[in-house]
């Protein structure tokens, strides 16, 4: 293996590097970028309330979320009536 074969070896690394960092670079620019997480907590949350396989409503976590809705309200309006 020559001189010439060991630095052409060398940059062929330097590049392929180079790639993998700029590839690298632009997936945490995509995933960092407010719509991209905005969009990821979105899903999240859908998820939360309908079954991503059968896109069926998930009636017990919509129940749990609305008895605590009305729970805090109700925790409100005795309060505000306690205090006047």
């Amino acid at each position: 293996m020559g001189k010439d074969d060991q630095l052409s070896a060398l940059e062929q690394e330097i590049e392929e590097t180079r790639e993998r960092l700029a590839t690298t670079i632009d997936q945490l620019l995509y995933r960092s970028h407010p719509k991209t997480i905005v969009g990821r907590e979105v899903a999240d949350i859908k998820a939360h309330f309908v079954d991503r396989t059968t896109g069926q409503p998930r009636t017990d976590n919509i129940l749990k979320a609305a008895g605590i809705t009305v729970g805090v309200i109700a925790f409100f309006v005795v309060v505000r009536k306690v205090v006047k």
